[in-house]
């Protein structure tokens, strides 16, 4: 079996049976083409069914040298799910990043704004403009929903079900879910869809995209990050905020307000509660204020003696 063919055969498998979404696939097809472009290199011969243990190894030495840790760990879980696909489909018998640890990367906490931010940077846009208009309502949507930034490009008319108090989002490989929406969030799309939105010449693959460009098309990607940076530098905001951000301000403001973190999970599509759990970087105080008010001996705490 020839790398090209066995990487073609990965891709489908975590397209059909994995469902996931086009970007991680290119992700792992990537550093599957880092060590083929290494063998290729070092004129090493092995095929994805031959190549052996020590293969990786010194592969994986090389790269520690150019990646950094993060980086590492990422290829080095890639390249696991490679081999432990080609285990189950019995073209091999062992995966040969199986002695291979990950670097220790630590975890990252991802920046979060404060509700003052929040409200600075929606502040800054300017509401004399139609585009402003859009724009707060998809800042909105991606505060109060915690959102990513995919799901916001490609949520539908269809998908507002605001009697009901939701909306229908489609995440990570196609999964389903319903996320509860504010009526104050509700009233910010409703004027953009009712004195906006109606004035576009709207193109037909996009009748049913909610959020649209002037030339009524959907947006991107690049679109919602460079209208984010914009307004951080008019908001006179300091920190690294891109739309992922609102997420990581949503979920870490329901958090300490006393959400339970198995809702907080459900709201944002994870899979695993473990994923979730990166939202747990309260302060000693948040947590010396949860242990008095709900633990029965918690205001014993104040004066132990």
């Amino acid at each position: 079996m020839k790398w090209d063919t066995a990487i073609k055969d990965y891709k489908s498998y975590l397209r059909i049976e994995r469902g996931l979404s086009e970007n991680t696939i290119i992700s792992y097809q990537r550093d599957l083409k880092k060590l083929t472009l290494y063998l290729n290199a070092y004129d090493i011969p092995p095929t994805p069914l031959s190549i052996t243990k020590e293969d990786v190894k010194e592969f994986v030495y090389t790269i520690a040298k150019e990646v950094q840790p993060r980086s590492q760990a990422r290829i080095i879980s890639g390249l696991k799910g490679f081999f432990n696909y080609l285990i189950f489909e019995d073209y091999r018998k062992d995966n040969p990043l199986d002695l291979i640890e990950s670097p220790k990367t630590g975890r990252k906490l991802p920046d979060t704004l404060s509700t003052e931010e929040i409200d600075s940077l929606i502040a800054a846009i300017d509401l004399s403009s139609p585009l402003g208009e859009r724009n707060r309502a998809m800042l909105e949507t991606l505060y109060s929903c915690g959102l990513r930034v995919s799901e916001l490009i490609t949520l539908k008319l269809s998908d507002l079900y605001f009697e009901e108090g939701f909306i229908n989002v489609i995440g990570k490989g196609d999964k389903q879910r319903f996320v509860p929406i504010s009526t104050h969030t509700q009233k910010y799309i409703e004027i953009y869809r009712t004195e906006i939105r109606t004035h576009i010449p709207i193109q037909p693959e996009s009748v049913d995209i909610l959020f649209l460009n002037r030339r009524g098309r959907g947006l991107t990607r690049a679109m919602i990050f460079t209208i984010i940076k914009d307004l951080t530098i008019k908001a006179n905001i300091s920190k690294n905020i891109s739309p992922h951000t609102f997420r990581h301000s949503f979920a870490t403001h329901l958090l300490q307000n006393g959400a339970d973190l198995r809702s907080i999970q459900q709201m944002l599509g994870h899979e695993s509660i473990t994923t979730t759990e990166i939202y747990m970087h309260l302060d000693r105080e948040d947590l010396a204020a949860a242990m008095q008010q709900f633990h029965p001996r918690g205001n014993q705490l104040k004066d132990p003696f």
